[in-house]
């Protein structure tokens, strides 16, 4: 009898203090499966129940157990995505529209930095797996053997972004990085410019740069003229654009032109190169905010991060079945995007 009451004070210790799905439903005068719709997919429960499950919601100050959900259903409503950058502009966008996309249909996002390594993007991808995951979200296709392993076993959606690999057997959203870079050499091959430079980022884990690197060299090689890869030893991207201008704009037979690998490596150049006398044209990539309020403004190219973002949660949501296919491409692996020149003064 004793041991009887001891779990059952037990029991209400940790019961005491948090609402429940059932506290939610005899408030807002609902069954609990409706409550439980809505948390799940609001669109699914008309506005005025919508509503009265809210104002619940709110006053009881109901938190969902995810934990006791993703037990019950295998996996959570969480989908996990690895960037090499939370704080990077470039995938801000990116993250922003996934996020909004996914959160409309239940699901929340849980992000992590690898910053270029593919040893912390194998403990993120390892981490993730370990919450049972509903999907995941890798960025390229550059992992380690362990990452892919687990990536291959993992039985859930996974989607690679940023890049595009039609062979590889993940979801596909992004572009190819090749491409980009025979995109860069022949915008500036076709204003006139002969001497045209690459340079790296200073970060050496970032390999989809060398993507555009090796595109760059082969619109280079088919019209005749000699590819110029610089490599910057300065870590700070400021830094390292002015360490590049230098080397390059200053030489005996100086630089035409140089494509950077991102936009803070051109900001850098750009800021630097303006006490140079030497006029030499400039080209980023990522179309960073401060890329066209620079004096020059910078030339660049945008990616298409905030597509990249929603298509990823609609792929994922499909696969799913959280949202209904629609359309011939519906549920495609493959998604090929497209990136743009934004031609501005500095090229």
């Amino acid at each position: 009898m004793a041991d009887e009451k001891t779990a059952a004070s037990t029991r209400k210790r940790r019961g005491s203090g948090r609402a429940t799905i059932h506290d939610v439903a005899r408030l807002a005068q609902v069954g609990s499966i409706t409550v439980s719709r809505y948390l799940k997919q609001p669109s699914q429960v008309s506005g005025k129940l919508g509503a009265r499950i809210a104002a619940a919601v709110a006053q009881l100050h109901y938190v969902p157990n995810l934990v006791a959900g993703g037990l019950a259903s295998t996996h959570s409503r969480i989908v996990g995505m690895v960037i090499p950058n939370i704080s990077g502009p470039i995938f801000a966008n990116t993250i922003e529209s996934f996020s909004d996309t996914l959160s409309t249909h239940g699901y929340q996002l849980l992000l992590a930095s690898s910053y270029f390594s593919q040893e912390q993007e194998e403990s993120a991808v390892r981490a993730f797996l370990g919450w049972s995951p509903a999907a995941l979200v890798v960025t390229g296709p550059f992992h380690s053997k362990a990452t892919e392993k687990m990536l291959a076993q993992a039985q859930i959606p996974v989607v690679e972004t940023w890049d595009y690999r039609p062979r590889r057997k993940a979801i596909q959203v992004g572009f190819s990085n090749v491409e980009v870079g025979v995109q860069q050499a022949r915008y500036l091959i076709d204003k006139g410019y002969r001497r045209i430079a690459f340079v790296q980022n200073s970060v050496a884990g970032d390999l989809s740069a060398l993507d555009r690197r090796d595109g760059y060299a082969q619109a280079m090689l088919e019209a005749g003229l000699k590819p110029w890869t610089f490599i910057p030893t300065e870590a700070a991207p400021f830094d390292a654009g002015r360490q590049a201008i230098e080397a390059l704009a200053l030489r005996k037979k100086p630089a035409h032109a140089i494509i950077f690998a991102n936009d803070n490596l051109a900001a850098g150049a750009l800021l630097a190169g303006q006490r140079m006398p030497h006029q030499c044209a400039l080209m980023g990539f990522g179309d960073y905010a401060i890329s066209p309020l620079l004096i020059p403004s910078l030339t660049t190219i945008r990616p298409p991060a905030r597509e990249i973002g929603e298509l990823a949660a609609l792929r994922i949501l499909e696969a799913l079945g959280a949202v209904p296919l629609d359309g011939k491409n519906a549920n495609a692996r493959l998604n090929r995007l497209a990136c743009a020149v934004i031609a501005r003064e500095s090229a």
